[in-house]
C-alpha cells in the first residue's frame, strides 16, 4: 500500500513537474521575505526573545515574577566612561551640562553619576560611581515605571543615542560603553543573525561541493541544494508563525536553520542517486517496460521518478518520521525553549521531506536523462579519474563491500573494538555540568560583555548577590531566616532586607561570584532546604539553572519511553524484527554517549577553546544537551534507515544474510557517507558563529555525524549484524502476525 502510494505521488509530480516548482519557489521567497522584511514591521529577528532559560511554574520563575510586578523603578540605562580624570574641572563641568540634558529628555526619572550627589566626588557614595583605577566612573539613567510601550521605547532610545555621543564630550581620550536589557537582547539577536549568515556562506557553498564529488557534476548536486534553500525559506516563515503561538528564544533560529539545511540535502542526496540509479536500469532495458514509449513526455524519465519514490521516497518519508518522533519528545518537557525547538524541529522536518518527495522530483524530471550523462566536470581529464572514484555507481562492487567483507572476517573483534572506542569517548560525560549561563553566551569582544566585566573589575560595589530570597513575612520574622542564611556553607553574606511590594528580599552574596556557579547552586539547595515557617521563593541564575536542571530529570524518562515506543514499533514495522529495533537503539544509545562525552572534553573542560575561540564557562548549557540528544538520535536513526532500508531489500531478494550486508552497505554507504560529510560541514559552519549555544550544538551534532557515520554504520552495526545472522530477523510468533497484516515494506 505505502509503495504505490509513493510511486503514484511520483509520477503525479513528473506529470506536473513545472507547477510544483513554481509552488516551492513562491513558498520560498514569502518566507524569506516575511522572516526578514517581517509582517507589518516585525521581523522574525524582532519577534524572537533572549534572556534568561526559565521553568513555567517553578519556584525561580514565581520568585522572579514577584520581584518583577513589585518593581518600583523602571528600565535603566547604564553608561562606563573610560578613559577620562573624574576630577577634571573639564570633565565636571562638561557632566554638569551633560546631566541636565539627560534629565530633561521626556520619561527619564533619574539620572545617577558622581557628579548630581551632594558635594560630587567628596561625597562618600561617589566612592562606588568612580573606577578602582582612578580613570572612568559609571552613569545611570532611570525611565519612569508607568511609560507606554511606545513611549518608553522612544524615551529608551533617546537615552541610548545621548550617552553614546557623551564621552566625546570629554575629551579626545575618553571612550564610552552603553548597556541595557535591550542592548543586551539586541546583541543576542544581532549575534544569531550574523551567526546564521556566517554559517550557511561557509557550509553551503562546501556541501555543494562535496555533492559535486558524489554525482559528478554540478546539475545532480544542485538538486539537493535546491530543496536546501527552499526549506530553509519555508521553514524560517513557518518558525516566523510560530512566534505568535509560543515564545521563541533566539538561538532555535539557527539549530532550526541547521535541521533544515542537514536534512533536506540528506534527504535530497538519497532520492537524486536512486533516480539515477533507476533511470540507468530502464534506459538499459527500455524496451523491455510496456507503454514507456507511448506516454506523454518522457516515459522512462517519469517512470524512474515514480520508482524512485516508491522506494528511496519511502524511506525518505519514515525516515523523517523517525526523525520528527525523536525531537518531538522535546514537547514533554515544560521549559519554552525545548518546546519551541521541538515545535519548530517537527515543523521544518515536514518542510524539508516535502521538498524531497514534491520539489526534488520535479527537478528530476525537467532535468530529465541529462543526469545520466557525464558532467562537464567529468570530460577534464584531471577530474576524470576522482570522480569515477566519488560518484555513485550501480555496482556491487567497491570500498565498501570490500570493508563489510574484512569485517565479516572478524566481527567480534571488530564490535569489541568499535565499543572501547566509543566507550572511552564517553567518559568525561560522567563529569557533565549542565549550566545556563547569561552574558557568557556572548563573545568576549561585546560591548555588552566588555561592560559588565569592566564593571565587575573596576567597580566591585556594582556586583549583585548572586541568590534572590522573597519572603511572605514581617521584617522582624525575618531576622532568623538571615542568620540560617549566613550560616549556610559559600555564604559571604547576606544584603539588608528591602521591602517590595509586600515581600521581603534577601540578597545573598555567595563566595567566587559566579551567579551560576557550584558554590551559587549549593547556597540555593541549602536555602530550600531550610524551614523558616513561612513562604520563601528562592531565585537568582544558580536556582532558574537548578530548576531547569529538575525539570530536564522529571520528564526525562516520559520523553525516552515516547521516543523509544514510537522508533521501536516503527522499525519493527519496517522491518519484522524485534532484534534490530533493539539494538539500533542500544548502538544509537552508546554513540549518543561519546559525541556528549567529546563535547564535556571540548567546551566543559576548555580543551578547545583556543581553537575554537571560545571561553570556557565550567558547563554545557542545560538545553543544549536535551538538543543534542534528540537530534543526534533522530540524525543516528535517520542513517540506520538508509542502510537498513538496503539491506532489506536484498534480504526480500533471498540473499544471505552476510551477502545482504555486504551489499546492502556497498550501495547505501556511499550515501550515507556523503550525507554525512555534507552535514558535518552544515554543522560545523556554525562553529565558526560566535554565540556559545550554537558553537556547542553546532559542535556536538557534527561530532554525532562523525562518530555515527564511522565507527558505527561502517564497522558496528555490519559486525554486530553479521554475529546476529539470522536471529537479525527474529521476534515472536504473535508479533510477527502482526507484522504480516501491518507491515511497511518497499
Amino acid at each position: 500500500m505505502f509503495t504505490s502510494l509513493f510511486g503514484q505521488l511520483g509520477r503525479a509530480v513528473a506529470r506536473r513537474p513545472l507547477i510544483t516548482v513554481v509552488v516551492w519557489a513562491v513558498l520560498a521567497v514569502v518566507g524569506y521575505v516575511v522572516a526578514f522584511a517581517g509582517v507589518g514591521g516585525s521581523s522574525l529577528f524582532d519577534r524572537v526573545t533572549t534572556g534568561a532559560v526559565t521553568v513555567p511554574g517553578s519556584e525561580s520563575q514565581a520568585g522572579l515574577e514577584l520581584l518583577s510586578e513589585n518593581d518600583t523603578s523602571g528600565e535603566s540605562v547604564t553608561l562606563v566612561v573610560q578613559g577620562v580624570d573624574p576630577a577634571s574641572p573639564a570633565v565636571v563641568e562638561a557632566m554638569a551640562t551633560e546631566n541636565q540634558r539627560l534629565a530633561a529628555i521626556p520619561g527619564v526619572a533619574t539620572v545617577i553619576d558622581p557628579y548630581v550627589l551632594e558635594g560630587g566626588l567628596e561625597n562618600p557614595a561617589a566612592s562606588t560611581l568612580v573606577a578602582r583605577s582612578g580613570d572612568g566612573f559609571v552613569l545611570e539613567v532611570t525611565l519612569d515605571l508607568g511609560l507606554a510601550e511606545a513611549e518608553r521605547d522612544e524615551a529608551h532610545d533617546l537615552v541610548v543615542d545621548r550617552l553614546r555621543a557623551l564621552p566625546a564630550t570629554l575629551g579626545d581620550d575618553a571612550t564610552g560603553l552603553v548597556s541595557s536589557t535591550d542592548l543586551v537582547i539586541d546583541e543576542i539577536t544581532g549575534q544569531v543573525r550574523e551567526d546564521l549568515e556566517t554559517g550557511e556562506v561557509i557550509a553551503l557553498p562546501i556541501a555543494l561541493l562535496v555533492m559535486v564529488l558524489v554525482f559528478g557534476g554540478f546539475l545532480a548536486a544542485s538538486m539537493p541544494m535546491a530543496g536546501a534553500v527552499a526549506s530553509i525559506g519555508a521553514g524560517l516563515g513557518l518558525l516566523l508563525a510560530q512566534t505568535y503561538l509560543l515564545e521563541v528564544d533566539a538561538s532555535v533560529v539557527n539549530v532550526i536553520t541547521l535541521l533544515a539545511i542537514g536534512l533536506s540535502i540528506d534527504y535530497g542526496l538519497l532520492v537524486v542517486s536512486r533516480f539515477r540509479e533507476e533511470l540507468a536500469n530502464l534506459t538499459d532495458d527500455e524496451e523491455a517496460v510496456p507503454g514507456l514509449r507511448r506516454r506523454r513526455g518522457d516515459g522512462v524519465v517519469q517512470e524512474a521518478v515514480a520508482r524512485t519514490l516508491a522506494t528511496a521516497g519511502q524511506t525518505v518519508a519514515f525516515s523523517a518520521v523517525t526523525v520528527a518522533i525523536s525531537i518531538s519528545g522535546l514537547l514533554v518537557f515544560t521549559p519554552e525553549i525545548l518546546r519551541s525547538i521541538g515545535a519548530g524541529g517537527v515543523t521544518v522536518i515536514l518542510v524539508a521531506v516535502l521538498t524531497a518527495l514534491t520539489l526534488v522530483p520535479a527537478l528530476l524530471t525537467l532535468t530529465g536523462r541529462r543526469l545520466a550523462r557525464r558532467g562537464l566536470l567529468g570530460r577534464i581529464p584531471g577530474l576524470r579519474v576522482l570522480l569515477a572514484r566519488t560518484a555513485d555507481t550501480r555496482t556491487d562492487e567497491g570500498v565498501f563491500s570490500r570493508l563489510a567483507e574484512r569485517v565479516q572476517k572478524h566481527p567480534a573483534w571488530t564490535a569489541l573494538g568499535s565499543l572501547l572506542v566509543l566507550l572511552l569517548l564517553a567518559l568525561p560525560v560522567v563529569g557533565l555540568q549542565m549550566r545556563s549561563s547569561g552574558i557568557e553566551l556572548l563573545p568576549r569582544s561585546s560591548d555588552q560583555r566588555v561592560l559588565v566585566e569592566v564593571l565587575a573589575d573596576d567597580y566591585p560595589a556594582s556586583d549583585g548577590p548572586e541568590v534572590f530570597v522573597v519572603a511572605a513575612t514581617s521584617l522582624d520574622a525575618v531576622t532568623g531566616l538571615v542568620g540560617q542564611i549566613e550560616e549556610l556553607e559559600h555564604v559571604t553574606g547576606v544584603d539588608e532586607p528591602r521591602e517590595a511590594g509586600g515581600y521581603l528580599v534577601l540578597g545573598v552574596n555567595v563566595e567566587g561570584g559566579d551567579p551560576a556557579g557550584t558554590p551559587a547552586v549549593e547556597v540555593v539547595q541549602g536555602v530550600r532546604g531550610l524551614d523558616p515557617g513561612y513562604e520563601t521563593w528562592v531565585t537568582g541564575q544558580a536556582a532558574a539553572q537548578l530548576d531547569f536542571r529538575d525539570a530536564l530529570t522529571d520528564r526525562v524518562w516520559w520523553a525516552v519511553a515516547i521516543v523509544a515506543a514510537a522508533t521501536l514499533v516503527l522499525l519493527f514495522l519496517m522491518t519484522g524484527s524485534l532484534v534490530l529495533p533493539v539494538k539500533a537503539m542500544l548502538t544509537n544509545a552508546i554513540s549518543i554517549s561519546a559525541s556528549l562525552g567529546v563535547l564535556v572534553w571540548a567546551f566543559q573542560e576548555g580543551h578547545l577553546e583556543g581553537l575554537l575561540g571560545f571561553d570556557a564557562v565550567g558547563g554545557i548549557e542545560t538545553y543544549v544537551v536535551a538538543i543534542v540528544i534528540a537530534f543526534a538520535f533522530g540524525l543516528a536513526m535517520d542513517y540506520e534507515l538508509f542502510l537498513l532500508s538496503r539491506v532489506l531489500e536484498l534480504h526480500h531478494e533471498g540473499r544471505s544474510d552476510d551477502e545482504a550486508v555486504r551489499v546492502g552497505l556497498q550501495r547505501s554507504g556511499r550515501i550515507i557517507t556523503s550525507a554525512a560529510a555534507i552535514i558535518v560541514v552544515v554543522f560545523a559552519g556554525f562553529v565558526f558563529g560566535r554565540l556559545l549555544v550554537i558553537k556547542e550544538v553546532g559542535f556536538a551534532l557534527a561530532l554525532a555525524v562523525i562518530v555515527d557515520a564511522t565507527l558505527v554504520r561502517l564497522l558496528l552495526v555490519p559486525a554486530t549484524m553479521t554475529l546476529l545472522g539470522r536471529w537479525n530477523w527474529w521476534a515472536p510468533v504473535f508479533l510477527r502476525k502482526i507484522h504480516a497484516r501491518a507491515a511497511i515494506t518497499h
